[in-house]
């Protein structure tokens, strides 16, 4: 069964957790936004938060939507303001995912992903969640994946 890891990291928590998979002999497909929140922890909370509140899609550079060759495709977000995160709205947004197997990969400063969890049952109601605690600051959470 062919694997992908579809992921954005905004501060090297999806990095670590894109290490993992690939070790695991996961094909790894980082996504970029055009535009990146600020530098600032503060106003990446602020912002972040906000357009994820108001299920925002970030516009992505250089998106790959090739999902063709892979039988499971794994999507890893931060988690802002317990929600997916803007790039990710996007990439649910713009992939055909229907006949796919389905799994996320969630990484979050509380661990939990309650709105993101719910958005995610509701389109894919049987795809599995793994919920990280900031795996940055946490790395034995690594050993859920």
């Amino acid at each position: 069964m062919k694997k992908i890891f579809i992921y954005y990291s905004l501060n090297g928590n999806g990095d670590l957790v894109a290490d993992v998979l690939r070790e695991q002999g996961v094909t790894i497909r980082k996504i970029k936004p055009k535009k990146e929140l600020p530098k600032s922890i503060t106003g990446q909370i602020f912002i972040g938060g906000f357009l994820a509140m108001i299920n925002h899609k970030s516009k992505l550079v250089d998106f790959d939507k090739d999902i063709s060759k892979y039988d499971e495709i794994i999507i890893g977000s931060p988690i802002w303001n317990a929600r997916l995160s803007t790039p990710i709205n996007t990439v649910l947004e713009e992939l055909e995912l229907k006949d796919k197997k389905v799994s996320f990969i969630f990484y979050s400063a509380s661990g939990t992903s309650p709105k993101a969890t719910e958005k995610v049952h509701k389109l894919f109601p049987n795809a599995s969640i793994t919920d990280l605690k900031e795996p940055k600051d946490n790395e034995q959470e690594l050993n859920k994946i």
